[in-house]
């Protein structure tokens, strides 16, 4: 039975519908924007209602002047944000202490423009939030509003406030010229040369609202989905955003450029500062922070380096997970999938060829490769951001290694791979891959060390004589794609092409090669060299592949040209120290050079 209570709601939400019921949506929303107005000492009282204001807005189509005020002054509220309309009602400010935003209407309630001012500064126009507006994306346009006030979200009084954002901005402008010093040019493409080899990166400056920010890596699928389709926004980007932080305890931050003029240079292609002290910096209770967009799974020896350079204790957990489940956990869709047991990832390859990969949760316990996901970085002085950005790049060429290996795509037992390998791994920042050698009972073991973010080094072990070129071929060819996969594809198709074609076999000798064959292959690797058997090694001297023996950065394109059985080894018309966009000329669809695959 119903209670006397809950008899008493149904009797009273049945009046309030009865005497709104021919009221207009519109006069019910102001009715309901009053009673928000009223101060509460209670906030559980005011969030059910601001939750009722909102499913009602939503519901209503936003086609005139005052039903736009309105939601624009509802965001704000959500936000943490002021807001009030101008004189003439051509104008609607949503306020915060150290910056605005001018969203100007016509009267119909079109949008004209969205210009956003930071304190003391002229404001400007913001194509982006104006298009979110006009498109009527008020969901989008309130997250937006949100990182804007996170960005300005400085501790302290007015006064501190404005000393904070000041050293941001002299911050960002020593950054700037650091980026711009000049330097000798390494790679053929200006952006990717510039965001792996640059001093700082690819800087985009602060501009419309929007923070600073600097793209450290770009793996070679990226770079090429960038040159084909430019502007498009297809690619995934390792970014960082320079935005400010609370502290709990003070540090001295510059007050004004730290970069004389002209700027010195010092042997490793960075300028002199000039020392931090009283007249040039204040203690104020922040910090600056390198923001990740997205995340980055990051070994814990790295983590410890980043402290070394800033002197400040790191933002993550220091017990750390496995590399390969924090890879897995930001590369795929489905987080049940990373319950922390052994994973066993399919790799799809074009001429339908597949790969299976095994992840063993015990080996990768191991405290050399745990890691923690990183969001954010404190730093406290520009001559910092060098150095974390490198850590940064060498880790992102480890994760895209492991990652090349790890998909979402689900094992199905009918299904045959053409190849099983392992992942293992051996030392800090080196790991294996133990794999079947075609038209062999035998297995080999791929060595792969990541020097730093520009060079790798492969070890190819297996049975047989040393053979150093096809070392070195490997580790153009991975340091080339920056993929597993693609590599011991390139490596089967080399072993098979270096192999002797068969011998007729005698009746009795066939039978006992038939025995031998239906009985299960087991080999155990020996810890020797990078070997072949001797029958493997091509009588001549291995022809060189015109690749570079230092590959400065991981980028590739691909040729028109019919899928050869072996990696691309045409000469490349520029023998820079690094591995050239221009050396191939498109992808497959599949997004693997053709060449390789």
């Amino acid at each position: 039975m119903e209670s006397k209570v809950d008899v008493l709601k149904m009797t009273y939400l049945s009046k309030l519908s009865q005497k709104y019921s021919e009221k207009p949506w519109s006069e019910t929303i102001q009715l309901v924007h009053r009673c928000m107005g009223k101060s509460r000492t209670d906030s559980r009282h005011y969030e059910p209602i601001m939750r009722c204001l909102q499913k009602l807005q939503e519901a209503q189509n936003v086609t005139s002047l005052s039903a736009m005020v309105t939601r624009l002054e509802m965001i704000a509220k959500q936000r943490g944000l002021g807001s009030h309309l101008s004189p003439t009602e051509t104008a609607c400010y949503l306020t915060a202490d150290l910056f605005y935003v001018e969203v100007l209407l016509l009267p119909g309630g079109e949008v004209e423009d969205v210009k956003v001012a930071q304190h003391g500064e002229a404001p400007e126009s913001n194509a982006s939030l104006c298009q979110l507006l006009r498109m009527k994306k008020f969901k989008e346009f309130s997250l937006r509003m949100g990182d804007l006030a996170s960005l300005y979200n400085v501790p302290g009084d007015g006064d501190t406030r404005l000393k904070v954002l000041k050293s941001l901005q002299h911050l960002q402008k020593d950054l700037l010229k650091i980026s711009n010093l000049p330097r000798h040019l390494i790679a053929s493409d200006a952006h990717v040369d510039l965001v792996l080899n640059g001093r700082i990166g690819s800087i985009t400056p602060s501009k419309e609202g929007n923070p600073m920010s600097i793209e450290y890596y770009i793996s070679p699928s990226d770079a090429m989905m960038e040159r084909l389709h430019p502007g498009e926004g297809n690619r995934s980007q390792a970014a960082v955003v320079v935005v400010v932080g609370a502290s709990a305890t003070t540090h001295r931050l510059q007050m004004e450029s730290l970069i004389p003029t002209p700027p010195q240079v010092d042997s490793t292609g960075l300028p002199a500062f000039i020392p931090l002290s009283e007249t040039c910096s204040e203690l104020l209770p922040a910090f600056f922070l390198l923001k990740m967009k997205p995340p980055v799974p990051m070994l814990s020896s790295f983590i410890h380096k980043m402290s070394q350079i800033t002197d400040l204790p790191p933002d993550a957990d220091l017990q750390g997970e496995p590399l390969f489940q924090l890879l897995q956990l930001t590369a795929l869709e489905d987080k049940r999938s990373c319950d922390g047991k052994d994973a066993l990832f399919l790799v799809s390859l074009p001429d339908a060829e597949f790969h299976s990969y095994l992840f063993t949760t015990a080996e990768w316990k191991c405290d050399f490769w745990k890691g923690s996901l990183i969001h954010t970085v404190p730093f406290t002085h520009p001559a910092h951001v060098p150095a974390l950005l490198d850590l940064l790049r060498y880790q992102s060429a480890v994760n895209t290694l492991l990652a090349s290996c790890i998909t979402s795509l689900k094992h199905q037992p009918e299904l045959v791979c053409d190849l099983s390998g392992e992942i293992v791994p051996e030392s800090d920042c080196s790991f294996s891959v133990t794999f079947s050698i075609p038209d062999s009972e035998t297995l080999a073991v791929l060595l792969v060390s990541v020097v730093n973010c520009h060079q790798l080094r492969c070890r190819l072990l297996m049975p047989g004589t040393v053979d150093q070129s096809l070392d070195d071929y490997i580790s153009r060819v991975l340091t080339r794609c920056m993929s597993i996969p693609i590599t011991l594809r390139a490596i089967r198709k080399r072993l098979s092409s270096l192999r002797p074609p068969a011998l007729p076999l005698e009746p009795e000798s066939a039978r006992k090669a038939v025995s031998s064959s239906s009985t299960p292959a087991h080999c155990a690797v020996e810890n020797t060299p990078a070997i072949l058997p001797p029958a493997m090694l091509s009588p001549e001297p291995m022809e060189e592949d015109g690749l570079p023996s230092n590959p400065g950065h991981y980028v590739m394109s691909v040729a028109a040209a019919p899928a050869v059985d072996v990696a691309n080894t045409d000469a490349i018309a520029n023998r820079s120290n690094c591995a050239s966009v221009s050396v191939y000329s498109h992808w497959v669809a599949s997004s693997f050079p053709a060449e390789l695959v």
